[in-house]
């Protein structure tokens, strides 16, 4: 269960331009310790080392995936509010 992308579901949304830049969206759902959970990924398509008038779409959305995974395990979450209990 360490790994994510194998264990849980990460499926690709869209992609769409923002006034920021190209997005790749995803989504995760998955079970982790007996927790479920599900989330949104947005990826600055800068971000990834691709060029996107050179690479195909499927490169892409493989790199921005890659670097979604990476943050959303490195993350660390806290609950709103819970810092007085």
């Amino acid at each position: 269960m360490k790994n994510i992308a194998e264990n849980n579901l990460i499926r690709f949304i869209n992609i769409s331009k923002k006034k920021d830049g190209l997005f790749a969206n995803f989504k995760v759902k998955g079970i982790k310790g007996g927790t479920s959970f599900s989330a949104s990924i947005s990826v600055d398509i800068s971000a990834a080392e691709v060029n996107i008038s050179e690479d195909n779409l499927e490169k892409i959305i493989e790199e921005c995936a890659r670097i979604g995974v990476k943050e959303f395990k490195k993350s660390e979450f806290e609950f709103e509010g819970m810092a007085g209990v």
